[in-house]
């Protein structure tokens, strides 16, 4: 059965860190709803209500352009491993772009990754946790190094043009916040 909080306790800031990939999930007002999977050791656990992440460049920027609509987002952790739990935190997001006056500080959590392009920074009110009974048990192999090696291949001005071309609407043709320099 299914337990609500206020916020993250610390077995469950614990549980966050050791999970290797999250789900992110945002909405504008109308449109579409994205669910994006994230890995690559982007998410940190600030503090019981404070989650942020960092994004690296993709094909799309949907979680950015959503949230100049709508500051909504849930975060989801599946337990592949170990004992079955799903959780959900749900919160008020805002987007942190490079340049910004905090973006150092938080950035400084993470490994230095080529292609990072916004942090996004959750203020959660609602945690839940459920069964996770019917998510498989997987093992982890290793992460994966592919869009790592094509953001350093790229180059700085070659991430700037992908962003200028690819990363400037979301799919509905709205804007989507891009560090252009």
């Amino acid at each position: 059965m299914g337990k609500r909080y206020p916020l993250l306790s610390e077995p469950l800031m614990a549980f966050i860190q050791k999970q290797r990939v999250f789900f992110v999930a945002t909405a504008g007002p109308s449109g579409r709803v994205n669910l994006s999977p994230k890995g690559m050791d982007t998410c940190r656990v600030l503090d019981p209500g404070r989650i942020i992440w960092l994004n690296v460049t993709g094909s799309g920027n949907e979680t950015a352009a959503h949230l100049l609509q709508n500051s909504r987002m849930t975060l989801m952790f599946c337990a592949f491993e170990g004992s079955p739990m799903i959780l959900r935190v749900y919160g008020q997001a805002k987007t942190i772009l490079p340049g910004h006056p905090i973006w150092e500080n938080l950035y400084a959590s993470f490994p230095a990754l080529p292609g990072a392009r916004q942090i996004f920074d959750l203020e959660i009110d609602l945690v839940q946790t459920s069964c996770g009974m019917g998510v498989p048990s997987f093992d982890f192999q290793s992460e994966r190094t592919a869009l790592n090696e094509w953001a350093q291949k790229k180059g700085a001005d070659g991430l700037q043009q992908y962003w200028l071309s690819r990363n400037q609407a979301s799919l509905d043709g709205n804007e989507a916040p891009i560090p252009i320099s």
